[in-house]
């Protein structure tokens, strides 16, 4: 038997994009602000805010329901999260958001269910790498994915929904992941806002 088989060329490790996610920071924070503006400056004068909380917090949950149902988690809706904090309870907005974040990440999860095919580069490292995670720590691997800012979760509920984990455990990891993150998002880009002296009148 011949053995001409030499070393196997291995994939190229993922690479994270610094600076497209520091743009996508940037945009999220410059966003924010305008919108923060925005409330302060003509909405909070002609309206009584404390008798729309209940809108503002269906919208909220709507507004990120529909954006992790269209597998596009635009910056958006972290912007106007942090903008509506400004007027409303955060750890409220951030409680509300989670929940219609995760109920919209159940797409991503039943496309993986029902075995349809995504467009998804499935010999990547990114994608094995995940896949690997949620093999082996099931729970933990969802919350972690949840939480972290890099890997795409849309892919890790597919993932997940392949795997056939159920959701009475998909979503609940989602959601110890999600919750904490928007609450560290709010909060942080409050703090950014309040150093902006134009925006203290």
């Amino acid at each position: 038997m011949n053995e001409t088989s030499g070393p196997k060329k291995q994939n190229p490790p993922a690479k994270i994009h610094w600076m497209k996610l520091a743009l996508t920071i940037i945009a999220v924070f410059a966003l924010s602000v305008l919108l923060y503006w925005i409330l302060k400056r003509f909405v909070e004068p002609h309206i009584s805010l404390s008798h729309v909380v209940w809108a503002a917090y269906l919208t909220l949950f709507g507004i990120t329901l529909l954006i992790n149902l269209s597998f596009i988690p635009l910056p958006l809706a972290v912007s106007l999260m942090i903008a509506a904090a400004g007027q409303y309870n955060p750890v409220m907005i951030a409680l509300v958001c989670s929940v219609g974040a995760c109920l919209g990440e159940m797409s991503g999860y039943y496309v993986g269910l029902l075995g349809k095919k995504v467009a998804l580069a499935n010999e990547g490292r990114g994608y094995q790498l995940m896949k690997k995670w949620i093999d082996k720590y099931g729970f933990w691997a969802i919350a972690f994915l949840s939480f972290q800012p890099v890997l795409p979760i849309e892919v890790g509920g597919i993932i997940a929904g392949a795997a056939k984990m159920p959701v009475a455990k998909f979503l609940p990891a989602l959601w110890v992941g999600k919750f904490p993150k928007y609450i560290i998002l709010i909060y942080a880009g409050l703090g950014l806002i309040r150093f902006l002296p134009f925006l203290k009148a």
